[in-house]
């Protein structure tokens, strides 16, 4: 187990899991910290814990020290900075007919370094695009293109659950959704209930799937045939939660059998 700080960046909003080291920071603590894209800011958003190593990425950033006045009012500048230039990339990629869709732009802390996301269907020629945004912020250029699901995370917004998306809250990664998750909960594939804000398969089909799958090996699938105390009859449906499945005996009827009866 390792103790970690979780830290939410206030530049490209990404969830970081940072050692502390000999300092303590608290709930909403506003840190500088380090990163592969050099210094950041960010919010303390869970306080030191010990952690399982497997679940980290190795080494792991420190915090550098709490953010101090000058340190946000260069933050806040720089957003301002980053939304001019924002701007600019949208008309000079539209004059350059780029078919390209802008999401953010944001500094590092130094100010030394300038990311554009965008998203597009084709790989896009932005050379001539870098190098009129160079020239014109004297500053070095980085276009990144991300996806629909890292649009949703950067952007935010509330979930089917009414909750905030946990992907803008919490999620470091996007790991794996199939179909077959939603199909493992009996969950009606609806488009409508199965998606997020983003067009793809909801993030939260992956937290319980373990469970599920374990709860069903306990009872037979449906449209199986069983032999029960009251006969032979179609498994018709199952309730994983409550452990129940219900069969089908024709002229007798529906009759619902706990997991562990017949």
């Amino acid at each position: 187990m390792i103790n970690v700080v979780v830290v939410k960046n206030l530049v490209d909003l990404n969830i970081y899991y940072l050692s502390q080291g000999d300092s303590k920071y608290k709930m909403n603590d506003l840190v500088l910290f380090n990163t592969d894209s050099g210094k950041m800011i960010g919010k303390v958003i869970k306080e030191e814990y010990p952690e399982k190593k497997e679940n980290l990425i190795m080494p792991l950033f420190s915090i550098l020290s709490l953010a101090s006045n000058e340190d946000v009012k260069k933050y806040e500048d720089s957003k301002v900075k980053a939304s001019k230039a924002l701007y600019d990339a949208k008309e000079i990629s539209t004059k350059l007919n780029l078919e390209m869709s802008f999401v953010d732009a944001y500094y590092n802390f130094e100010n030394s370094q300038l990311y554009l996301s965008f998203i597009a269907d084709n790989r896009i020629d932005f050379r001539e695009l870098v190098k009129q945004l160079a020239y014109k912020y004297k500053t070095r250029i980085e276009l990144v293109q991300i996806g629909i699901r890292d649009k949703a995370r950067r952007i935010g917004g509330l979930g089917p659950c009414g909750m905030q998306l946990c992907c803008n809250r919490f999620l470091t990664d996007f790991n794996s959704v199939s179909i077959s998750m939603a199909k493992n909960q009996l969950i009606a594939l609806n488009p409508t209930k199965i998606n997020g804000l983003c067009g793809r398969l909801l993030c939260c089909l992956g937290y319980e799937n373990d469970t599920y799958l374990e709860l069903k090996k306990e009872l037979p699938k449906v449209g199986f045939t069983v032999n029960t105390s009251k006969g032979t009859g179609k498994v018709v449906n199952v309730d994983v939660l409550k452990g129940e499945y219900s069969v089908d005996f024709g002229e007798q009827g529906i009759v619902v059998f706990k997991k562990d009866e017949k």
